[in-house]
């Protein structure tokens, strides 16, 4: 893919100082007031990846958290995290109920391919709430005519780039401004494009640059972490476009700060270092 120019529109590099920050909590505040985050994925044999964009919404602030799955996981996942509110769902159609409350959707993690995941995924493009897209459902987007809701978030890693773009993942890499840009116009939505030095593109041709992060983070589950940070960010009122830069250097860090052990990173580890951040940067009272 050539090398794409966009002079005006310089990159940002995230920093402390330039990202948004969530307001302090009321003393009266409401588990209501900070947004219903409903996870839609975990197909039989990736359960996990949705339980863990559940838990990262809940630890980042989300007032409520639903996670809609396999019937087959619900123990589990309750088992685990019984703060969130669990539905083993068979169709889309049982789908429509727990749409119709929540204020911001996260779709993909452990979603898989196959009727299940496309049923799904059929439903959730449907609303029009504020929406993260990761996973299988980026890669049902490729093959697919689904349409976007505006204003969604996108989370590509390069492979899946590449696919939503028709070209190769080292097409990508050789030019991950240009396609971040382009994912982000083509969709209306802002693109997060992971990986060393991930990249959060929007509509008009902003780039922020994020360079932080560690290697050990080279793992499973990293991605379904990030995709509940930025719903939870979304669902407590931040733009896409705040939220997704806030996410990312969040997750970045906190990678970074527990990278320092070595091999072995937990995606799960992530969340409580991730906690600590965002108080860090935005405190609940003051």
């Amino acid at each position: 893919m050539p090398q794409t120019k966009h002079p005006d529109n310089a990159v940002k590099t995230l920093s402390r100082g330039n990202l948004a920050r969530l307001p302090a909590r009321r003393a009266d505040a409401h588990k209501t007031d900070f947004g219903h985050v409903l996870v839609v994925g975990g197909d039989l044999g990736t359960g996990g990846a949705a339980l863990l964009s559940g838990e990262a919404a809940l630890r980042c602030g989300a007032g409520l958290v639903s996670i809609a799955t396999r019937p087959e996981h619900v123990s589990a996942a309750l088992t685990r995290l019984p703060e969130a509110m669990c539905l083993g769902v068979s169709s889309a159609n049982q789908l429509i109920e727990v749409l119709a409350r929540a204020c911001v959707l996260v779709v993909g993690p452990g979603l898989g391919q196959a009727a299940w995941g496309r049923s799904l995924l059929s439903a959730v493009a449907n609303s029009d709430v504020p929406q993260v897209w990761d996973a299988d459902a980026l890669n049902m987007l490729a093959s697919s005519p689904l349409a976007v809701p505006g204003a969604s978030i996108l989370t590509p890693h390069p492979g899946e780039a590449a696919r939503l773009l028709g070209i190769s993942t080292e097409a990508v890499q050789a030019d991950r401004a240009g396609a971040a840009r382009k994912l982000a116009r083509r969709y209306a939505s802002i693109c997060v494009l992971k990986g060393a030095g991930t990249l959060v593109a929007d509509p008009d041709g902003q780039l922020a640059l994020c360079q932080r992060g560690h290697p050990a983070m080279a793992g499973a589950g990293l991605g379904d972490v990030l995709t509940g940070v930025l719903g939870a960010l979304l669902a407590q009122g931040l733009d896409g476009w705040s939220a997704a830069c806030l996410g990312v250097w969040l997750h970045a860090c906190a990678g970074e700060r527990l990278g320092v052990k070595g091999r072995g990173l937990a995606a799960s580890d992530l969340l409580p270092v991730i906690r600590e951040l965002l108080e860090e940067h935005s405190a609940c009272q003051v």
